[in-house]
């Protein structure tokens, strides 16, 4: 399992922990993560402070359009460990 593999794995149990119900086994990773799942901002928030804690990557705020997909929030946390 490469790292990204790795991340996405991560970042699927995190959500989960947030948001049960989801189901990630239909979640396209290129689609918006709040609107796939119906996250709302503070579900969204909560997932990146939980991602920070796991990983010790924090998301500032100016770059949350940079990690509105799975694939893209996997990437951004895997450039930055």
């Amino acid at each position: 399992m490469n790292n990204n593999e790795t991340l996405k794995a991560l970042v699927s149990k995190l959500i989960l922990d947030i948001a049960p119900e989801a189901e990630m086994h239909n979640l396209d990773p290129n689609e918006d993560l709040r609107e796939e799942l119906d996250l709302d901002s503070m579900d969204f928030m909560n997932l990146l402070d939980s991602i920070a804690k796991e990983t010790g990557v924090n998301v500032p705020e100016s770059d949350y359009s940079l990690v509105n997909s799975l694939q893209s929030l996997t990437d951004y946390i895997d450039k930055r460990l």
